[in-house]
């Protein structure tokens, strides 16, 4: 069943890659987060690919995909929905928001209040929105993909702690080199690079993927080397807010499902190196005192896997 798993996985990644230009690596990382449902930040500069990653995903497993563009006007109820009054009827109808979907896109997120940023906390959390006091249950493969314009550009807002703590991981994709941007100019309709991309898996196929990643064996040593790299991220000096538990349950299941791809058996210490940096960087909140210091949440991942005994 793994080595079909593993077949599956790869068909979906090679069909994803034909449209996609840029690092198959970062391809991994978001079928990483669709796999294990852990929500996706991409941190970027506009034009680098990232609604093209996303669409491609959700095109290639036939899933529903919706997009929303995050502005300084837009409501919450905009992104949940709202009950509407038919006077035909003379009752109220909700009326969804695009949050009811499989695959969503929440684009520039940070481009909008945190009131509204925080309408997602809880379909992220619970795959759940309340309206008007009632409770309405999202897919079980909900899955958010949002990108984040840098703190530099204007118009940003901060993101809370809480909700960036929602998000498995956090990745960049960065401008792809000279020869694949001119191979994009080739394309018959080059402002379309999906066109004539085609799904190659189902959900019955997904699922499979899914349930033979939970069977990969995982030993004792590994998690508790997983919890101490998270644990150590919390004591290191000059950091005002460490990586959570949710952290050490995204690197289990995000390694798990790297495993899977490269065809093994169990998990490696490797993995959960690689993984780290996308995992722990984002929830590593610096002392305001030393921000603006030489001080990044990189070099201290980096020192902290340095300075961790790796088990063997």
């Amino acid at each position: 069943m793994q080595k079909e798993s593993t077949g599956i996985y790869k068909k979906i990644k090679n069909n994803i890659l034909s449209v996609f230009k840029g690092d198959g690596f970062n391809v991994d990382l978001l079928m990483f987060g669709y796999f294990t449902n852990g929500h996706i930040l991409l941190q970027d500069l506009p034009g680098t690919g990232k609604t093209t990653l996303a669409k491609a995903l959700a095109r290639s497993i036939d899933s529903d995909f919706k997009r929303i563009q995050f502005t300084p006007d837009l409501l919450p109820t905009d992104i949940t929905g709202v009950n509407i009054y038919s006077s035909a009827d003379r009752e109220f109808r909700l009326q969804k928001g695009p949050v009811f979907t499989n695959i969503l896109l929440a684009d520039e997120i940070n481009r909008t209040t945190s009131r509204t940023q925080s309408a997602l906390l809880e379909a992220m959390e619970e795959k759940q929105v309340t309206i008007d006091g009632e409770i309405y249950r999202l897919s079980d493969d909900f899955f958010v993909v949002a990108t984040l314009n840098p703190a530099e550009l204007q118009g940003t807002y901060s993101l809370p702690e809480s909700q960036i703590d929602r998000f498995s991981m956090r990745f960049s994709l960065g401008y792809i080199p000279k020869n694949e941007e001119i191979s994009l100019l080739e394309l018959k309709d080059p402002s379309d690079p999906l066109a004539g991309l085609n799904s190659c898996a189902g959900a019955e196929e997904t699922g499979a993927v899914r349930k033979a990643a939970g069977s990969i064996v995982i030993s004792d040593d590994i998690k508790d080397y997983i919890v101490e790299l998270v644990r150590k991220t919390r004591d290191y000096k000059g950091v005002l807010i460490g990586a959570s538990p949710r952290a050490s349950i995204a690197l289990m299941k995000l390694s798990r499902i790297m495993a899977l791809s490269e065809g093994s058996e169990f998990v490696i210490p490797e993995y959960i190196a690689k993984l780290a940096p996308f995992v722990l960087g984002h929830r590593i909140i610096l002392d305001r005192h030393i921000a603006d210091s030489d001080l990044k949440q990189e070099s201290i991942i980096s020192d902290i896997l340095k300075n961790t005994p790796v088990p063997r």
